[in-house]
């Protein structure tokens, strides 16, 4: 591990390359917590040139957290729609709420107060303590562990309890506590930029002189891959409505699913959001599935009699599992009347909160002849 005049050198050759090669992030122009909060919750799984737009349509709807607090849940999460992994909008406008009702709108110093946020981790609360606070506390994502695991040469799986505490431990002794926040944007910036999982650019590298797994030829296979869990395949049937002034049927969002839910189960995979009515089925049964779901749930019992038109399938995937969306689009007269659904022109379902899922079915339905 880098001590003395190494880690000064260390610290000092990443920091001077930091400022003068940092890219220009909308979230690096401000010190606002809420700003730097939110950026930090929408990178989440989330690619920056992806996050970018999305940020910025945010803060236009809700400029503070007060703004986020007292929003309609449904607003939030259109504006979010797309962006995938829907607990993240939830979860950030109940940390607004108790940042308006417990922190007099202010987002916490103290890291035993951030880390009680919902949606709040460890990383989360120490990016965004250092960089607004100046708190001396180090990140540890899979950038910055990255860097750290080619610097020290560790093998193996970085996720392990034990390594993952040894990297952690790694990063606090590395911080540059004179200047914390930009040392772990430095430290991200690095592993995102150059120390990146394929094709390390080691020569353009400011700290290249100091590690191990170059030194040893390792740079290439370090980080190890993860072993990953075994893809569940599902098949959904997805019905399209669509009645003779273009308009379409949407199901409301689904209660809340069960944690345990089975991995098929319908209303996770649509992601709490409104849908098109939607049965997962065993393959070569959609059709028959979709027109029983019809008759029971839309018309209450009453004979589907149109003639369902299939679409070109649709693929998607979520966490573990790989999911085949078998769509149907339907020419009704009138649409159904069920409670809680709404109607609204298919080609602009922008006015409610969908997932990318509903969106790629509506796109094939568009796309049909």
């Amino acid at each position: 591990m880098l001590t003395g005049a190494a880690l000064s050198r260390f610290r000092k050759n990443l920091l001077t390359w930091f400022a003068e090669f940092q890219r220009d992030l909308p979230w690096r122009r401000t010190r606002d917590p809420y700003r730097i909060w939110l950026s930090e919750i929408m990178l989440q799984q989330t690619r920056v040139a992806a996050a970018i737009p999305y940020y910025e349509r945010f803060l236009e709807r809700f400029p503070s957290v007060e703004a986020l607090a007292r929003a309609p849940q449904e607003e939030v999460l259109r504006l979010w729609s797309g962006l995938g992994y829907y607990s993240r909008a939830r979860n950030l406008q109940k940390a607004a709420q108790e940042i308006v009702a417990k922190h007099n709108s202010v987002f916490p110093s103290e890291l035993a107060e951030a880390l009680a946020l919902p949606g709040i981790g460890a990383y989360t609360a120490a990016a965004i303590l250092s960089i607004v606070f100046q708190k001396k506390h180090a990140v540890l994502d899979g950038n910055v562990a990255r860097v750290i695991a080619r610097l020290n040469a560790v093998r193996g799986d970085l996720r392990t309890n034990g390594t993952w505490q040894k990297l952690q431990e790694s990063a606090d002794r590395l911080l540059d506590e004179e200047s914390p926040g930009d040392w772990n944007q430095a430290m991200m910036e690095l592993g995102a930029t150059l120390c990146t999982p394929r094709s390390p650019q080691c020569l353009l590298c400011p700290v290249n002189e100091f590690c191990e797994a170059r030194k040893q030829g390792l740079a290439e296979v370090i980080p190890e891959k993860r072993t990953k869990r075994n893809t569940v395949e599902i098949t959904l049937a997805s019905l399209v409505l669509v009645d003779a002034r273009g308009m379409t049927l949407l199901l409301a969002p689904p209660k809340s699913a069960a944690r345990s839910a089975a991995p098929d189960d319908v209303p996770t995979l649509v992601s709490r959001m409104w849908h098109f009515p939607t049965v997962s089925v065993p393959r070569g049964r959609a059709a028959a599935a979709l027109k029983k779901f019809a008759a029971e749930s839309l018309l209450g019992g009453g004979r589907f009699r149109a003639d369902f038109f299939p679409l070109k399938t649709v693929r998607h995937a979520v966490t573990y599992r790989s999911i085949t969306i078998l769509s149907f689009r339907v020419k009704v007269k009138k649409l159904p009347r069920v409670a809680g659904a709404k109607a609204l022109p298919l080609a602009d379902l922008s006015t409610l909160a969908i997932s990318n899922l509903t969106r790629k079915v509506a796109r094939a339905a568009l796309a049909s002849k």
